[in-house]
């Protein structure tokens, strides 16, 4: 098969891996229209668009519909490319990311208006397999960086992390050995998050690229539309969320076909939440831990509360500021901000949280992720947010809130939260708004507090 590689002509006999996982070129790697999609008909589809994609450094990969994601992936790496994942589709976002980057452009299936500079709107996908043609994979450099990810600025400004081939197959393979040990050797995913986000691409992604997985090709939101994207595959089937849109299915309702498995990651999982999900699906709840710098790293039954179990090569080695990982996917050790308590010789691990979450005022400790816990626990909060403001009075930090509570006003809130709090960590200001900004994956963009903040005022 004819490949397009322009200046991409190196010689990969020793150091080249698979861009696809298809020892049978009929093998389904994705569920497009409630049809399945072969293994050859998706190479045919991926050596067209590659075919006329321009040169350039990268391509930010603005696709919408994952299938054609999963196509554009493809054909910017036979093009020597990456793609550049901005942490959000805002075009203030997307511009940032590809003013880092010299001769990069942008690539999708929609027309958008207003579209960012350089974008390349992709042809209809109707290429066919070659019939009698041998099939083959294409072989890429293993230190090849296929992407660049970026964090979502909880935290602050999002930061960048390139992702080879060599460690994309590492990381898949341990995603891979532990929702086959839930599930089985063969399964089918949905998946509520995008491809750009670094869990959806770990998990709507690589595993039907690099596993024997189809994907469904949307990205359902709704309860309903969950339910008919599982039910236009055959199954096994295994449900990819988080616990925002998982909370959102159990409420309202909605019957799902029969799952084998649920995936969460991107917040904490709520152990009530997760059991409440497990009872009503009959299906396990498998929370898994990672970051954008590390991708996932463990796993654990979060309906259970368990320590989190690390994924094989894994090891944690905790530092005065963070957590140094070393995994398979790494080339060199990376420091999270989180602090773990090990466990089991060190094999499993209790968060304690981040460590520019913890607070400590007046000799009394606290940490801003169990205070917005006990702000969520409050009955009538439907959502909220604890978190520290950028200034500071006489050398600490401020505490301030936002919570979304129908019904309830700033002063019962702050009441109730005595009750489980020290006064000295009493978020004020607290204040009540309509909705978080919340991303697409559920997370809250620092920036986006801040500003709600001061809307709020």
């Amino acid at each position: 098969m004819a490949i397009v590689y322009d200046s991409y002509r190196h010689d990969l006999a020793a150091t080249g891996l698979p861009l696809l996982a298809a020892g049978n070129p009929a093998r389904t790697v994705a569920w497009h229209d409630g049809q399945p999609v072969s293994a050859a008909q998706f190479l045919a589809h991926v050596q067209q668009v590659a075919a006329v994609l321009p040169s350039g450094s990268a391509a930010v990969n603005l696709c919408e519909d994952r299938y054609a994601f999963l196509v554009a992936f493809c054909a910017i790496v036979l093009r020597g490319q990456a793609n550049l994942l901005p942490s959000s589709r805002a075009p203030q976002a997307v511009d940032d990311v590809m003013a880092g980057y010299h001769g990069s452009y942008a690539v999708g299936e929609q027309v958008l208006d207003p579209a960012p500079p350089g974008y390349h709107r992709m042809p209809a996908l109707d290429a066919a397999p070659t019939q009698g043609d041998l099939f083959v994979v294409p072989l890429i450099s293993a230190d090849h960086v296929v992407a660049i990810g970026y964090t979502s600025g909880s935290t602050g400004v999002p930061k960048s992390y390139p992702k080879t081939w060599r460690s994309f197959h590492a990381s898949n393979a341990g995603n891979l050995r532990a929702l086959r040990a839930v599930v089985g050797g063969h399964f089918d995913v949905v998946a509520t998050v995008p491809p750009q986000h670094m869990y959806g691409m770990e998990t709507s992604v690589l595993l039907p690229l690099l596993s024997d997985v189809g994907v469904h090709a949307g990205r359902p939101f709704f309860p309903a539309d969950i339910a008919a994207a599982l039910a236009q595959m055959p199954g096994p089937r295994v449900l990819v969320t988080t616990p925002i849109h998982l909370r959102a299915l159990v409420e309202s309702g909605v019957m799902l076909p029969p799952i084998a498995a649920m995936m969460s990651a991107t917040a904490p999982m709520p152990p009530e939440l997760a059991r409440t999900a497990e009872e009503r699906f009959g299906a396990p709840m498998l929370e898994v831990f990672g970051s954008t710098e590390t991708c996932v790293i463990a796993s654990r039954r979060a309906a259970d509360d368990e320590p989190w179990a690390l994924y094989e090569g894994v090891h944690l080695h905790p530092q005065p500021d963070g957590t140094a990982v070393e995994a398979p996917q790494l080339e060199t050790p990376i420091t999270l901000a989180d602090i773990v308590s090990l466990q089991d010789e060190g094999r499993r691990f209790r968060l304690c949280g981040r460590h520019a979450d913890l607070l400590e005022i007046a000799g009394k400790r606290a940490s801003v992720g169990d205070l917005t816990r006990r702000l969520l626990a409050i009955p009538g909060v439907q959502d909220g947010v604890v978190f520290q403001l950028d200034g500071d009075v006489i050398g600490v930090k401020r505490i301030a809130a936002l919570a979304v509570a129908p019904g309830l006003d700033e002063h019962t809130i702050l009441e109730a939260l005595r009750h489980s709090i020290e006064p000295v960590f009493l978020p004020r200001p607290l204040r009540l708004v309509d909705a978080l900004p919340r991303n697409e994956t559920g997370k809250l963009p620092r920036a986006a507090l801040l500003e709600l903040l001061g809307q709020r005022a």
